[in-house]
């Protein structure tokens, strides 16, 4: 069965600090796999990264991973996802996350996250595609951030435009339905995983 939607996960391969950000990983994961979609994420087993393909697949989803050669033992790569590509260059893995997805989601996570959400980001700024770009502002990880963010639009370096490209929110449900509505797709509500 072909999933609804398609949501790409940017995140951590390490668990973080704060309690939260694992809860919302397994939160986003459920709702993924509970609505009938499909994660795209980067392959990894350990982290935000394992906990949110993990609870994917729990709540009946798919899971594609997507990880480089050089990476495999570094941020061993998750056996059980339901497709797992092994590709030569992180430039073929975010080429792949992205043909893949619907929409795109960024939770917590350190500059791996902060790479491919702004890489995304500015591909979308130049027309390169029209797909939804969030991000999960969990226990206000991402406030230093959406700060200097909301500067560089006072310093005349970024348009309003630009930032209304991106949705943020603190809450998974919402913020996930919103993008996956967006993208004028419809989340199925799978009440055997729910």
């Amino acid at each position: 069965m072909n999933p609804a939607f398609s949501v790409c996960v940017y995140c951590g391969s390490r668990p973080g600090a704060k309690p939260e950000y694992a809860q919302v990983a397994t939160a986003v994961g459920h709702w993924i796999g509970s609505h009938g979609g499909q994660l795209v994420y980067g392959g990894g087993k350990g982290g935000l990264m394992g906990i949110v393909a993990q609870a994917t697949l729990q709540a009946g989803g798919r899971v594609v991973g997507v990880i480089p050669q050089a990476l495999v033992e570094m941020e061993a790569a998750n056996h059980d996802c339901t497709e797992l590509h092994i590709v030569a260059s992180m430039h073929e893995r975010k080429h792949m996350m992205a043909e893949r997805a619907d929409v795109f989601l960024a939770l917590p996570g350190g500059i791996g996250t902060f790479e491919e959400l702004f890489e995304v980001w500015t591909w979308r700024q130049l027309g390169y595609h029209d797909k939804p770009i969030g991000v999960l502002n969990v226990a206000n990880y991402y406030d230093p951030l959406l700060a200097f963010l909301k500067a560089t639009v006072e310093q005349q370096f970024l348009g309003d435009w630009q930032m209304e490209l991106i949705q943020t929110g603190s809450e998974v449900l919402p913020l996930l339905a919103e993008l996956v509505q967006a993208a004028g797709l419809t989340p199925l509500a799978r009440l055997d995983a729910i």
